[in-house]
């Protein structure tokens, strides 16, 4: 789950980035690919702003921008909006974050149906490659993995109390009355459509992916 403190501290020592970054980390890591960099980059793309992405070795830079190329992506496409509508009522420009908890629940939920190794090995996986490059890692990125590897957010999205307290550990730390503290019922009670709305988006995103690695000479999915 997201630990309080560290949403504390990045909301008060970095005030110049968003409460949450993208939080659909999971779905980011699976992304990547077989590619360690890319990995890296792509895990790190919230944290380098601008052309700051031109310090980094060619690969990580071009993890970077695919974090912000399929960030895009998902932000545009109408399934995701359909998705969004169902709690903009109520939780307005928090229900982007909602969304990205919901579909990385879902994938983490059906990981076998895309991934041959299982979750909690490609999670400790996940985090054994980020510790390789840690030497580069903004100093936010770096203090945020520390949470993200101790409590294992990427594992425990794939139950429902895993978002429910992902999302009540957020609630706590918005400026407003963000209400997400009740976005994990709000899911419940439309799970079975919001599911079907991830398996008809993640096919498009993953088809996305490859194309822009394609272009890049990559491995593709």
């Amino acid at each position: 789950m997201l630990n309080i403190n560290f949403l504390w501290f990045i909301n008060n020592r970095f005030p110049c980035i968003p409460i949450f970054p993208s939080m659909n980390f999971l779905a980011h890591a699976y992304l990547s690919g077989e590619n360690p960099k890319l990995m890296v980059g792509n895990f790190m793309g919230d944290f380098v702003k601008g052309k700051q992405f031109e310090q980094f070795d060619k690969t990580i830079a071009n993890g970077i921008l695919l974090h912000r190329l399929i960030d895009e992506f998902t932000d545009n496409h109408k399934t995701v909006a359909q998705s969004k509508r169902r709690f903009s009522e109520k939780y307005r420009h928090y229900s982007g974050v909602i969304v990205d908890v919901a579909y990385d629940h879902y994938l983490a939920k059906n990981w076998s149906e895309y991934h041959t190794m299982d979750l909690l090995s490609f999670t400790q996986y996940v985090y054994n490659t980020l510790d390789q490059y840690k030497e580069i890692f903004p100093e936010r990125f770096g203090f945020m993995l520390g949470y993200m590897k101790r409590d294992n957010w990427l594992y425990n999205y794939a139950e429902l109390s895993g978002i429910d307290r992902a999302l009540t550990g957020m609630s706590k730390r918005t400026k407003f009355n963000s209400k997400m503290e009740m976005a994990a019922f709000d899911i419940s009670k439309h799970y079975e459509e919001l599911e079907k709305e991830f398996n008809s988006f993640f096919p498009e995103v993953i088809a996305f992916v490859n194309s822009q690695l394609k272009t890049l000479g990559k491995i593709p999915l």
